[in-house]
């Protein structure tokens, strides 16, 4: 009889082990309202820097501001009219260039002459959003100043340097060259 029972047991278990493996439920589920909130912060922002910024623009009646389909303004300091020199960058072409940075208040976050000349190969390296866009916009010779709402700026990280969370900039920037493509493989083929 005690063999039949340990049988019955042994039988059971064995049809028990053979059963499939269920999927685990999690804990906890999200419904992504995080992210909703997030998105929500984030518009919110953007409208408030975006009213400062139009608020100024509409303060200043001698400037001309142009706004850019790429979600910044700018205006001409010293505008090219040389008709010869209507080139702007293009991908892989390289430009130098000098710049100045200021906050919304015009106060000097940093000076000319304060950042070294910059050499960028268009958008080929790595520069903030704003900029990037800014200097296509640019023909040799040209001085510009943009003004950049954070998220076309240093966003939410700042430049880790003096530029902080979400802050807004003016930038003044000289372009001083540009070098297409074409003529860099010429000149390095020629070399080779």
């Amino acid at each position: 009889m005690r063999i039949r029972f340990i049988l019955l047991i042994l039988t059971v278990i064995s049809f028990g082990a053979c059963k499939s493996p269920e999927a685990r439920r999690p804990v906890t589920q999200n419904s992504g309202s995080f992210i909703d909130q997030s998105i929500a912060r984030n518009k919110e922002l953007v409208a408030k820097e975006e009213a400062v910024i139009e608020k100024m623009i509409q303060q200043d009646s001698i400037k001309e501001y142009i706004a850019s389909a790429n979600g910044f303004w700018y205006y001409y300091n010293k505008q090219t009219t040389d008709s010869l020199n209507i080139k702007t960058p293009e991908f892989g072409d390289v430009v130098k260039f000098d710049y100045t940075i200021n906050d919304l208040n015009g106060n000097v976050i940093y000076d000319e002459g304060e950042l070294p000349t910059k050499r960028y190969a268009i958008d080929k390296e790595e520069l903030f959003g704003g900029l990037r866009e800014g200097l296509k916009l640019m023909k040799e010779g040209e001085v510009v100043t943009f003004i950049f709402p954070s998220h076309k700026a240093f966003g939410y990280y700042g430049d880790k340097n003096r530029i902080g969370t979400n802050i807004p900039i003016i930038t003044k920037v000289s372009l001083n060259s540009i070098t297409t493509e074409n003529d860099l493989n010429t000149n390095s083929n020629s070399n080779n």
